[in-house]
């Protein structure tokens, strides 16, 4: 293992250089000493929250009637009461509401992050040791922080071809250029990114922005082998991994058509399914040059508004004293709710909730590609099931439209306005793949290969299979094969 991270400072944005630690927030370190008489900050007296208990029931582990049932009785019930007063909570480490509901403790709740950097390193394992968690609201403010972080207005960075628009418009706002990187059903091509850097032209990109694991909008998953590639550029060109990872561990199995084949499959025990895991970036990362962004959104429910970033310590400071002047820290009920019910799962609880999601998101995703098979027309669109992720894609040839050449001259974009129009008439919803393309900078800084024609006629759709239940996920995609053959003319 190696000691200590490799000094990256020098990529720190002007902002983020300026930004002192405020006078104020370093005093609250004798917040809570019993030995002085605390005066120093604008904080309510605890006794006037007007919130003495709050109850919270959720599943209880082992989960023994899935994952999504209700509790119905006390036994089948995990009951939580969070009290005011730490004389009255029933668990250790829970987080009493007078210390959750104050102000302070921008890092996060002691008792929760200490669970989520168990969490990080049983998953995880960091190569080096000087690294942390701090909390977030969420990787969308956590991915605004980065930017807030490392660059200037005018600054350019690389993202994949096809990515998430909100982090797209979170760029475009504070003055920030994207530049795409070139994309297969697998994820970012390596040697299109080294060739890339390799000859451009002026400052270089600082970040990379990647959603490796069930990439948002295409679903696609990057192997081990193009992970490292994509590290080793990162180091030859020095820039920031930025891993987006709320997918991260709704990984599935390889999907097959043949249904008798599925019954088995599924991971039950622990190391197989932290086995089963693809490495992550932060795994690869000798340098504490990867920053990851973890969210509960996902897993737990998005209302939680709360995530963790996972880097170096001396980076995470910076992220700490931008926290304290804008999100101040993440929501006091969410931090005590979501803590008082790891606490009780435990690590090992934690990880048989996972398990049950990734069945759940297998069946799942089945369903959703079993639709497809049955219901689209085949001679005219190309698919890889997703491994990861709740989106899959379905690619339209629009060379294949019969107006293709005559009423939409030969534009593939107009095919897929078409395509969408069709689909909603239809009954069914799935969003336009050009909504997510990084368009943000037009004229490249170094030679490009030319686009291969054909493939520059493909389009493709986005769909979810977490939304909705079974049967309508089923009825929607019926709805859409059906107004994709009606409007191919077969």
């Amino acid at each position: 293992m190696v000691t200590a991270s490799k000094d990256i400072t020098h990529l720190l944005s002007e902002e983020a250089r300026s930004r002192r630690p405020s006078p104020l927030k370093t005093a609250f370190k004798y917040f809570g000493n019993p030995d002085i008489v605390f005066l120093g900050g604008g904080l309510p007296l605890s006794d006037y929250f007007p919130w003495n208990k709050v109850t919270a029931h959720s599943p209880a582990v082992p989960f023994s009637k899935g994952i999504g049932a209700v509790p119905v009785t006390e036994e089948d019930a995990l009951v939580i009461d969070l009290h005011k007063k730490k004389e009255f909570l029933e668990n250790a480490d829970d987080i009493e509401l007078s210390r959750a509901l104050q102000y302070g403790y921008t890092e996060g709740q002691h008792e929760l992050m200490k669970f989520l950097k168990e969490h990080t390193e049983l998953i995880h394992k960091l190569p080096y040791e000087d690294w942390g968690c701090v909390a977030t609201i969420g990787n969308t403010q956590a991915w605004d922080a980065v930017l807030r972080t490392f660059c200037d207005k005018g600054d350019t960075i690389l993202v994949e071809e096809f990515t998430f628009s909100s982090a797209l418009e979170t760029a475009n706002a504070l003055g920030i250029t994207q530049f795409p990187v070139p994309m297969d059903e697998s994820g970012i091509l390596p040697d299109k990114l080294e060739h890339l850097l390799d000859n451009w032209v002026g400052k270089k990109p600082k970040l990379l922005y990647i959603i490796p694991t069930g990439q948002n909008p295409t679903g696609s998953c990057l192997s081990v082998e193009r992970r490292k590639a994509i590290y080793k550029v990162a180091q030859k060109h020095d820039f920031v991994i930025i891993e987006d990872e709320p997918y991260y561990f709704l990984q599935m199995e390889t999907y097959t058509q043949d249904v008798a084949a599925r019954e088995g499959k599924h991971v039950h025990s622990h190391e197989e399914f932290i086995n089963a895991l693809v490495t992550s970036f932060l795994h690869l990362d000798t340098e504490g040059r990867v920053i990851r962004l973890d969210s509960f959104s996902k897993v737990l429910a998005p209302g939680t508004r709360f995530g963790w970033i996972v880097a170096q310590n001396n980076i995470l400071e910076r992220f700490v004293r931008l926290h304290e002047v804008t999100i101040q820290c993440p929501s006091g009920f969410t931090q005590s709710i979501i803590n008082g019910t790891l606490q009780r799962w435990g690590q090992s609880g934690y990880l048989d909730w996972l398990i049950g999601l990734r069945a759940e998101y297998t069946h799942k995703r089945d369903v959703a590609i079993d639709a497809v098979y049955k219901n689209f027309p085949l001679d005219v669109i190309k698919f890889t099931p997703p491994v990861a992720g709740m989106f899959f894609t379905i690619s339209f040839d629009a060379s294949k439209h019969p107006d293709f050449e005559t009423k939409y001259g030969k534009d593939p974009l107009k095919v897929e306005e078409a395509l969408y129009e069709s689909g909603l008439q239809g009954g069914c919803l799935m969003i336009p793949g050009s909504w997510f393309k990084a368009v943000g900078q037009t004229e490249p800084p170094q030679p490009v290969e030319e686009t291969d024609p054909e493939s520059a006629n493909w389009i493709f759709f986005r769909g979810t299979y977490a939304a909705v239940p079974l049967d309508k996920l089923q009825k929607g995609l019926e709805n859409f094969g059906a107004s994709a053959k009606k409007e191919y003319g077969l």
